[in-house]
């Protein structure tokens, strides 16, 4: 992708234009990082970037960017520009092709405004983002409450870059964040979940959730898990803290590859287990109770659960990632039940398509908790890789859905899956072998159902 970047630089140049790369990936390079993709911005007009480069989108031709793909790869190509007024709070109402130096002007952070050119290897630094990586600052470029106003969601992405590269605000560029703060219940759903993402898959999400509580963003967003803060724990079992604490540790855990170096699954945590382990204690508020013993959450799953979909949805994430952290969640603390478990009813958990995920909410929770107790999550680990090793292969469906819905007499939907999971249940017991057996089974189900509603 870089010699590609490069090549597309240099075709630029020789058709006369000044070309250079831009923004993230700069600074990236800069502090040691390497850089996911790379943005190419030039004294081209759109029309002569589509004349030179072979495959071309016009993503953005009005406001001077086009999408090049080249060698399989993807490059935004932008215009030098300047923008003339946000009235919408996040697009320039329009925009006026300029220099390279009106151009870094025009963006939000000095760290996001440095220029590269790969062929001469020299940087170009029109507003003193060199200095501010060195001191560790992040710095709205000119006027910070005209940067605020001109896009709301630069105060989400100023917490992020603060955080994920462990740098300090410039007093300036706070003052600002906190003023506007307000102006984040503006910004359109979609986009906040997608610097929230970002966060939470990055680094330091921990401390990024946290600033976002201290500058009042986060009660805007999610209230919800601002009851977690000063929300007590049964001191017997948790001693790091609040159930925020105890949710903050857990989330932060799933960037510690040094706690395990074999976790299931093993690759990078997905959205869905990320937020599943943020949000997994989410109930606890709603079910708080004391009793003679000690404080309880009873039920704290299921309303957690429950809970947590409000809140997917709300920020308007793709259906099958809150129906993931709907499940992780609802069912988590199910995990210290497998060791008692019958073979077949284990197998059955086993062989569920997000159980792998599951454990590791398990995992994450257990490591939220001081004093850290991992000793069961090693138990149910091993018991897991020998039975998955022996099983292999799913046992082969004896009944078809349509097969069960005929001799039951009832419609598609949520009770179907149920049976077929009781009937794979039984063969995991070694109680049905055969798909007459599996017919026999559902014909006594029948009969029992009709049984008990006389």
């Amino acid at each position: 992708m870089k010699t590609t970047a490069v090549e597309i630089v240099e075709i630029l140049r020789k058709a006369g234009h000044e070309a250079y790369w831009a923004g993230g990936c700069v600074r990236d390079m800069l502090l040691g990082i390497k850089p996911k993709d790379f943005d190419i911005v030039t004294s081209a007009k759109p029309d002569e970037i589509e004349n030179l480069l072979e495959h071309t989108i016009p993503v953005g031709k009005k406001f001077g960017v086009i999408l090049a793909i080249k060698n399989g790869h993807h490059f935004e190509i932008a215009t030098f520009r300047s923008d003339a007024g946000y009235s919408d709070g996040r697009r320039p109402d329009a925009v006026e092709f300029t220099s390279a130096k009106e151009d870094a002007k025009r963006r939000d952070f000095t760290i996001n405004a440095l220029f590269y050119d790969p062929v001469e290897d020299k940087i170009f630094d029109f507003v003193d983002g060199q200095k501010d990586m060195q001191d560790r600052l992040i710095r709205f470029i000119g006027d910070p409450e005209k940067r605020i106003n001109e896009d709301h969601l630069r105060i989400l992405r100023a917490v992020r870059f603060k955080n994920t590269y462990e740098m300090q605000y410039h007093p300036e560029t706070y003052r600002a964040i906190k003023k506007y703060v307000h102006l984040i219940e503006k910004i359109a759903r979609e986009r906040v979940a997608d610097e929230l993402n970002k966060m939470i898959t990055g680094k330091n999400p921990g401390r990024s959730f946290e600033e976002l509580f201290e500058i009042g963003a986060l009660e805007m967003i999610i209230p919800e898990l601002c009851r977690l803060k000063g929300l007590a724990q049964p001191l017997q079992y948790h001693r790091e803290g609040d159930v925020w604490d105890h949710a903050i540790y857990a989330l932060e855990s799933l960037t510690k590859e040094e706690d395990d170096p074999n976790p299931l699954p093993e690759k990078k945590p997905s959205l869905a287990l990320t937020w599943a382990v943020f949000l997994h204690d989410i109930g606890k508020y709603d079910t708080f109770m004391r009793d003679n013993d000690r404080i309880r959450y009873d039920h704290h799953a299921e309303v957690g659960a429950d809970i947590s979909r409000k809140i997917l949805n709300r920020l308007k994430f793709p259906k099958k990632i809150i129906d993931r952290v709907d499940w992780l969640i609802r069912h988590h603390m199910m995990i210290t039940q497998l060791i008692e478990m019958p073979d077949g009813r284990r197998r059955h958990w086993f062989l569920q398509p997000g159980f792998e995920e599951l454990l590791e909410v398990y995992r994450a929770d257990a490591l939220g908790i001081k004093p850290m107790d991992l000793s069961l999550y090693e138990k149910i680990k091993k018991l897991y890789k020998h039975e998955i090793a022996a099983l292999k292969l799913m046992p082969k469906q004896l009944i078809s859905g349509e097969e069960i819905m005929k001799i039951l007499g009832i419609k598609p939907g949520e009770k179907v899956g149920e049976i077929i999971d009781e009937l794979r249940e039984q063969q995991l017991e070694g109680n049905i072998k055969t798909s007459a057996e599996a017919k026999k089974f559902l014909k006594k189900f029948l009969s029992n159902s009709r049984a008990r509603s006389k």
